[in-house]
């Protein structure tokens, strides 16, 4: 099982996607600050997740989110928060 989910920063207008195969552990490590890019911004809250049967298929998605198109939808989902 993997996952792809959407981050908000509670103190930033910034969003972090990305996938992984343990959410519970990687939310920790953004909030915990072993994530370059997202020590920054701490902490954060999960905002959007979608299930997936493989790690493949998840960081297909999580490119997707990264594209245009994505980042419309992404503003959507913060948008109906």
């Amino acid at each position: 099982m993997a996952f792809v989910y959407i981050l908000k920063s509670c103190n930033f207008n910034i969003t972090y996607t990305g996938s992984t195969n343990d959410l519970e552990r990687r939310i920790t490590e953004h909030n915990n600050g072993e994530s370059n890019f997202t020590k920054k911004y701490m902490p954060w809250k999960v905002i959007y997740t979608e299930e997936y049967a493989n790690l493949s298929e998840a960081r297909r998605k999580e490119k997707y989110f990264k594209t245009c198109a994505g980042r419309k939808i992404i503003k959507k989902i913060i948008e109906s928060k």
